[in-house]
């Protein structure tokens, strides 16, 4: 039996194989250095979220992270239990003082993270995850 398709293909060309390797490489950067603070991207990508938005519910969080529904209450349910978010005004969901001091405090980590990231990859590197980030973007649905 001949498998054509398995010959011909190179899984090393794979689009969605170097971003979740990107990704992969990267989140090991930024755990190095949040580590100590004990949460995961995900969760501290909602806090950024909310340290900018004020309010805000949880379609317009899940629009901004591009996370899906259970993604994002399962973290959001973290977050609460931890203190950072209150729904004290639900639907409208937003940042405790306890979640800003955390996010204010986690900002100097997180720049270290960027910088070491920013250095790896160079600023050509940098203009390319956002081109690709603001087409596919543009494009979803």
């Amino acid at each position: 039996m001949e498998f054509k398709n398995i010959q011909k293909f190179n899984p090393r060309e794979c689009i969605s194989g170097k971003i979740m390797r990107l990704n992969r490489l990267t989140a090991n950067v930024f755990r190095k250095h949040l580590s100590p603070f004990n949460i995961t991207d995900s969760q501290l990508t909602l806090l950024f979220i909310l340290s900018k938005k004020e309010k805000c519910n949880q379609k317009e969080i899940s629009d901004i992270a591009k996370l899906e529904k259970s993604s994002l209450n399962r973290n959001l349910t973290r977050l609460i239990e931890k203190g950072f978010v209150t729904k004290k005004e639900f639907p409208l969901l937003q940042l405790t003082l306890s979640g800003k001091v955390f996010v204010n405090d986690i900002i100097p980590e997180w720049g270290k993270a960027m910088n070491e990231i920013k250095e790896l990859i160079s600023e050509e590197g940098l203009n390319g995850i956002n081109i690709a980030l603001d087409n596919l973007s543009k494009n979803s649905t």
